[in-house]
């Protein structure tokens, strides 16, 4: 089974939470028309009689969901290592974005870090993470968009005016309260940009500047849970995932977190 260009991927692993991310890009797809892959990742000592078994086990799930939400599905098989199969296979056949599950930072993942984070790294495509099925299927209604000195804020920026404008989405811009001159001119200038590119594209936002504190990660989720968010949208490095990172991620409020790789 093969995937066509421009499709929401869905990792599966016949999950709960697999089965809750299915349900977002479900939600996502039926709004901008676009088809669902969802991608097994089979172990590279999988038998032939495994594989056949999933297969078959793979096709009877994508076509309970054909018949129950009337849009494109397809599965895929492939073999590989999940923490660097799917953004491979992501990026090589123009995913739109990846949805994927993940049940927080819990007990070994505690000490090696959040598997989500590991799978997303080096991705070229926008990964959103999930630890719920969607509250409601008509909109993300409350977007936090968390800013900050950085160049990559408009990399980001891009994606909360393409869930914005599909979703009828208030942007909520956090503002990250700096002293020195150079810095705050830089978070200004991002600010601007922003507002700029929202007022373009009719959408309606709100500026929320937080006070000056450690921890900006920590912050910017307890306004997310304050105002019972619907996303959150964050830039990741490419290489290394920072501890604020998986603290947004792995949210014990379980709140979708959209993080794009810059």
């Amino acid at each position: 089974m093969t995937a066509k260009n421009d499709f929401i991927l869905v990792p599966w692993d016949f999950t709960k939470v697999a089965e809750n991310a299915l349900l977002h890009g479900i939600k996502i797809a039926k709004m901008v028309d676009i088809n669902v892959v969802i991608l097994h990742i089979l172990d590279s000592k999988c038998s032939k009689k495994e594989e056949e078994r999933l297969h078959l086990k793979l096709a009877e799930k994508v076509k309970e969901y054909k018949n129950s939400f009337g849009i494109n599905f397809q599965g895929v098989l492939q073999k590989g290592n999940i923490f660097s199969a799917i953004s491979k296979y992501a990026n090589e056949n123009n995913a739109a974005m990846v949805i994927m599950g993940t049940h927080g930072l819990k007990g070994f993942q505690k000490i090696t870090g959040s598997w989500a984070l590991k799978v997303m790294t080096g991705s070229k495509v926008p990964f959103i993470i999930v630890q719920e099925k969607p509250a409601e299927f008509e909109k993300y209604r409350n977007i936090v968009f968390p800013l900050d000195f950085k160049t990559e804020n408009k990399d980001k920026l891009r994606w909360a005016i393409f869930m914005g404008k599909y979703f009828d989405s208030k942007v909520h811009i956090l503002k990250k309260k700096e002293e020195g001159r150079s810095m705050k001119k830089k978070i200004d200038t991002n600010l601007t940009m922003a507002m700029r590119y929202l007022i373009q594209n009719t959408l309606e936002y709100e500026i929320h500047e937080l006070p000056m504190v450690p921890n900006f990660a920590k912050e910017s989720l307890a306004f997310a849970q304050d105002i019972n968010a619907d996303l959150i949208i964050i830039t990741t490095s490419k290489k290394i995932l920072g501890a604020h990172e998986q603290y947004i991620v792995t949210n014990s409020s379980k709140i979708p977190v959209m993080c794009i790789n810059p």
